[in-house]
């Protein structure tokens, strides 16, 4: 009774004419058509993803150290029109949640966890892409699921090679309590890295990102229980590599030439096994890799 008539037909031209608007908006943005997220649980952790694309084949996307989902938003107009495309939030990242404490992520709970997510969404084959930290996630999916991975796309990945500074703060349990409290207390941690800086055991430009994702009680925390808790997702590069072989796995490596964490060189412990892959190098350091390989990935996904 409140409503005017001349409410009432302005009301009536939008009803009208906002489905065609947004019908318009779909046709030219097509990827706009599949946007929502999705959680797993398992036991008492959360894992989160975000879906996009519209594409007939699917692409899983796990994203580096400190980043999130939106780590790929950039990839969603080139890759958008060929995949499906679900870019997950890593556990201690986004919106995931690892409420394990400190017990590590076996490959058997990735296993089971990818295997959920699946199920849920019919999904049969797949290509994965990983970006540094993403890697390891992909490297464990192809192993895990190597009759489902069609394509294996790795940017910077970590993975391939494990750090012997890794190894030494995550393995013996002392070394594993030390490493704990020199993240926990940032005074002790300065103290070591103006020492490793001072005797050039560490490049400069890797002391300078571990600072960056170091600078907060947040990020140390992080840091110290994405190292522990991922510190089993490791490989068998000759497996790894007799598997894409077996299968017919596409495998694409991009690498940055200036890059301090992850370096071209590296990558020769895999490819060295492999007999048919691509791997390109580009004119960047490492968090230029992913817009960087925009132009590679578009060639790369094509049928």
């Amino acid at each position: 009774n409140l409503i005017t008539l001349k409410d009432a037909e302005v009301f009536a031209k939008v009803s009208y004419t906002l489905p065609a608007i947004c019908n318009r908006i779909y046709l030219k943005f097509p990827t706009f058509k599949r946007l929502m997220q999705h959680t797993l649980i398992y036991r008492n952790s959360t894992l989160t993803c975000q879906q996009t694309g519209h594409g007939e084949k699917v692409l899983l996307l796990f994203h580096g150290f400190g980043q999130h989902h939106r780590a790929f938003v950039a990839l969603t107009d080139t890759l958008g029109a060929h995949y499906t495309m679900y870019a997950f939030d890593l556990f201690f990242h986004g919106t995931s949640q690892w409420n394990e404490g400190e017990e590590p992520l076996e490959k058997t709970m990735w296993q089971e966890i990818m295997q959920n997510f699946l199920s849920q969404h019919s999904i049969r084959q797949f290509s994965v892409l990983g970006f540094s930290l993403g890697g390891k996630f992909a490297l464990a999916t192809l192993e895990l699921f190597p009759t489902q991975v069609t394509k294996i796309l790795l940017l910077a990945p970590d993975g391939i090679k494990t750090s012997g500074w890794y190894r030494v703060a995550t393995y013996p349990i002392l070394l594993r309590q030390f490493f704990k409290s020199m993240i926990m207390k940032p005074g002790r941690l300065h103290a070591i890295t103006t020492v490793l800086h001072s005797l050039k055991l560490v490049d400069n430009g890797l002391l300078r990102f571990a600072e960056s994702q170091m600078d907060t009680p947040e990020k140390r925390k992080r840091v110290y229980y994405s190292w522990v808790v991922f510190r089993h997702l490791h490989f068998d590069l000759r497996a790894i590599a007799i598997l894409i072989r077996q299968h017919g796995i596409g495998l694409t490596i991009i690498t940055g030439r200036h890059d301090k964490i992850i370096t071209t060189q590296n990558m020769q412990r895999l490819v060295r096994h492999v007999q048919h892959y691509q791997l390109e190098e580009l004119d960047t350091g490492h968090n230029g890799v992913i817009a960087g390989s925009i132009p590679v990935l578009a060639k790369a996904v094509s049928p």
